[in-house]
């Protein structure tokens, strides 16, 4: 069988190196293009070491140009590239005629009022918000499957609207009374020279940041909001951790009158009982986040609290696997009509 010819673009920042230790091994993927600026006319493997001697790793990084991309018949492109920049290459991509799955905020809100509300500037491509997919695997499986365009979500939307999206549908919370809290690792914030992420800033250290309104509340209430019926806001506060990845989310609600433990379990089995990227750890586990780094697995445990009445949902992933790069991945398998788990078993 004729491997998928596949671009990753913007293949140097840590969620593109992802990607390349990923898809350099998939068993259906025949990587033609890794796009960057900085490292264009340099092997892959002369680049990141840790790729040598794997199929694939002489590849020369190339500059990002969508004509060159296209005459290497890439059939998809994976963009790992800054929201407002990521919007030109995807529009110039289709047009040739690839799929492509987009791991920018460029294409996951529907509503351009709302994108130019928490990223600062006019959307940039708002004509093709209506065709674009957000690319949760476990939620739109069949949606994914027929797309041109995959908005694939953030890493801790993915923490937060996985655990809780069953239980609003179910109408088992109250969506008034949701509060998240999440902890990542500092790549997550991207690989770039900024002193707040320097060592000796991080390191022994933690902190909030992004209060009261990160960028990805936008796409966290769009999502629950769909779920529940309703709009939906919620407290979300992030926090830096000093590791390098990983997210962890403890996120709390009210139960709605008469819900226990059967109930969440019974809908939280439902909804992932079969998905093979979820473990339900079950009732008073506390994900650890060792467990799922380097993997595109996401865990979730719960516990009820009866002096307050309310739900505590806990979830563990990698930011750049679960969170971004694994997780483009499955859309990519759903595509292409590949086993969900292609490629991603040894993540």
């Amino acid at each position: 069988m004729e491997r998928i010819k596949t671009a990753i673009v913007g293949a140097s920042g840590y969620t593109g190196q992802e990607l390349l230790r990923l898809l350099l091994r998939h068993p259906e993927v025949e990587l033609v293009a890794a796009t960057s600026r900085q490292e264009a006319g340099r092997r892959i493997a002369e680049v990141f070491p840790r790729l040598e001697g794997l199929p694939g790793a002489g590849l020369k990084f190339i500059a990002p140009d969508a004509a060159e991309i296209a005459a290497t018949g890439a059939s998809a492109a994976f963009l790992a590239l800054p929201h407002g920049v990521a919007a030109e290459m995807a529009t110039a991509l289709l047009d040739r005629h690839l799929k492509v799955i987009d791991l920018s905020a460029d294409f996951r809100l529907r509503d351009p009022a709302v994108y130019r509300e928490f990223y600062g500037q006019p959307h940039p491509a708002p004509a093709l918000l209506e065709e674009a997919v957000y690319g949760l695997p476990e939620v739109r499986p069949e949606e994914i499957a027929r797309a041109a365009l995959v908005a694939s979500p953030g890493c801790y939307p993915t923490s937060i609207i996985l655990p809780l999206l069953p239980l609003l549908r179910d109408r088992l919370v109250d969506p008034a009374t949701i509060v998240a809290n999440s902890m990542s690792g500092v790549s997550g914030a991207g690989r770039k020279g900024d002193i707040a992420l320097l060592f000796c800033e991080c390191n022994e250290s933690l902190r909030a940041y992004g209060v009261p309104k990160h960028r990805h509340l936008s796409e966290i209430e769009q999502e629950l909001a769909l779920a529940a019926g309703e709009a939906v806001a919620i407290t979300f506060v992030p926090h830096l951790v000093p590791v390098q990845s990983g997210i962890i989310t403890t996120t709390t609600a009210t139960l709605a009158e008469g819900v226990g433990g059967d109930e969440i379990r019974a809908s939280l089995e439902a909804a992932y009982g079969e998905a093979p990227f979820v473990r339900l750890r079950g009732e008073g586990a506390c994900p650890d986040s060792k467990h799922v780094t380097r993997t595109n697995f996401i865990d979730i445990g719960w516990a009820l609290d009866p002096r307050t009445g309310r739900l505590i949902l806990m979830s563990a992933e990698d930011n750049l696997g679960k969170g971004a790069g694994s997780q483009a991945i499955q859309s990519f398998n759903l595509i292409f009509g590949l086993a969900p788990t292609a490629g991603l078993h040894f993540a």
